[in-house]
């Protein structure tokens, strides 16, 4: 005897739901500061038993996996385009502010992830993913001005991640305006320097 579809569709609706309440658990606690979350914190977080968590995830990497994709996802979904065709000035500010925006919202989960980072080939593989498609965006929206020069565009992409966010935000405290004026600032230097 086979189950209804109608049942078989509620019990995979019902495992999607909890697997999303689990992923959101683990993304609510980053938020609040808990960048080392346990198993059984997430679970009780999520409103589900450590059993279930585990039925969804088989280790802490499979929950990083599909963490990683949700910080991605909400990154596709807030990020904009920039026209290459704006006047150079125009297209910094445009990127620095979006880039500054991006990178104060993915701040828990960069921060959280630098602690595992070494020891997890997830965050690895996302931290590459992320690298990559800055490094693409930076070479698209300024082809003109970096013209094929790949020591250009390693200095733009460096400039432009978490790390070198995170230095201006966090131990020489300066506001998120500020540090998107360091980032245009340097940008502007790295692109009119001959």
């Amino acid at each position: 005897m086979t189950a209804s579809p109608q049942r078989v569709d509620g019990r995979t609706a019902r495992s999607e739901r909890t697997r999303n309440a689990i992923v959101d658990a683990h993304q609510q606690l980053i938020r609040e500061g808990d960048l080392r979350p346990t198993a059984e914190k997430i679970a009780k977080q999520a409103g589900v038993s450590l059993r279930a968590l585990w039925s969804h995830f088989a280790d802490m990497e499979a929950l990083f996996a599909a963490s990683g994709e949700r910080v991605l996802e909400l990154r596709d979904a807030s990020h904009r385009p920039i026209s290459a065709t704006l006047p150079l000035a125009e297209r910094i500010e445009a990127y620095a502010k979006q880039r500054g925006r991006l990178l104060e919202q993915i701040a828990p989960n960069a921060k959280a992830a630098a602690i595992k980072e070494p020891f997890s080939e997830t965050l690895q593989r996302y931290r590459r993913l992320h690298v990559a498609r800055v490094r693409d965006e930076l070479a698209v929206l300024f082809a003109t001005e970096i013209d094929g020069n790949d020591e250009l565009l390693n200095a733009l992409t460096a400039v432009s991640m978490w790390p070198t966010w995170s230095t201006w935000r966090e131990p020489m405290n300066l506001s998120v305006a500020a540090s998107r004026a360091a980032l245009a600032r340097t940008i502007t230097a790295l692109l009119t320097t001959p």
